[in-house]
């Protein structure tokens, strides 16, 4: 079996793809709750799904090989491009994202996917703060505002806050300097006292899932693992027999 990709929770739980000999391709349930056993074997490329069968590539480099990378063309637009995708061309919404306590970014999307954003990236508030008729304007807007604000945040930043609440104060003070059109605010239900450690493993109950985090408990201590590096990894069926680094809190 290889864990051939993952589904943030959006409208329905979070899942991972997993693959079986012959390229069957089953979800792995994430709600919370739910008991894994899996220990983590070899990671070589995911490969591909096609038609939902998984084609494997035993290639070594992971998550996946070049010949295997999308290469989104709008990853590093600032708006300075001819429309390329047919997607360019609608509606686009131009967003603040908020993660615990105080890291803030902009971001741009089609304006149907806005909530859809917002929580597969595991964002704890969010503010749309402009409408515009595509993509290229959106992402000019976006690399303006970047100068200031960020357009990006690293997952490591994201499990440092998994405990905390965003600090309003800084939050407002950033909202007060845009027009805001609609907020969020997500809820996760992690319910974390303290900081997880942060760990790539597959055993263990799950607590939930925040964007494409996955926090896992076992033994007491509460992990966080970032579904993408899972990604390409044989898995069996058994549960880990590595030594974890444990929080403070387990002993308590």
């Amino acid at each position: 079996m290889q864990v051939v990709g993952y589904r943030p929770r959006v409208e329905e739980p979070a899942r991972l793809l997993v693959s079986h000999d012959g390229g069957a391709v089953r979800e792995v349930n994430l709600d919370p709750g739910e008991t894994l056993t899996y220990t983590l074997e070899n990671r070589h490329c995911a490969g591909t799904i096609d038609d939902g069968t998984h084609v494997r590539c035993d290639a070594t480099a992971a998550p996946y090989c070049p010949q295997h990378t999308d290469r989104w063309p709008c990853a590093r637009c600032q708006g300075d491009c001819n429309l390329p995708l047919e997607s360019c061309r609608e509606e686009h919404a131009v967003y603040l994202a908020a993660f615990a306590p105080e890291t803030f970014k902009v971001g741009v999307t089609r304006s149907w996917r806005l909530e859809r954003r917002l929580r597969e990236q595991g964002a704890d508030r969010g503010a749309h703060i402009r409408t515009v008729d595509n993509g290229r304007i959106a992402r000019q807007i976006e690399a303006d505002i970047a100068t200031t604000v960020g357009d990006s945040v690293r997952v490591d930043r994201k499990v440092a806050g998994l405990h905390r609440s965003v600090l309003l104060d800084e939050w407002e003070e950033l909202l007060g300097a845009f027009e805001v059109l609609e907020r969020f605010d997500f809820a996760y239900g992690l319910e974390l006292n303290d900081r997880p450690v942060a760990e790539t493993l597959l055993s263990g109950s799950v607590r939930g899932t925040k964007g494409r985090i996955l926090v896992i408990e076992r033994n007491g201590t509460a992990y966080a693992v970032d579904m993408r590096d899972l990604v390409g990894c044989e898995i069996t069926q058994s549960e880990t027999a590595r030594d974890l680094q444990v929080s403070l809190g387990s002993f308590e």
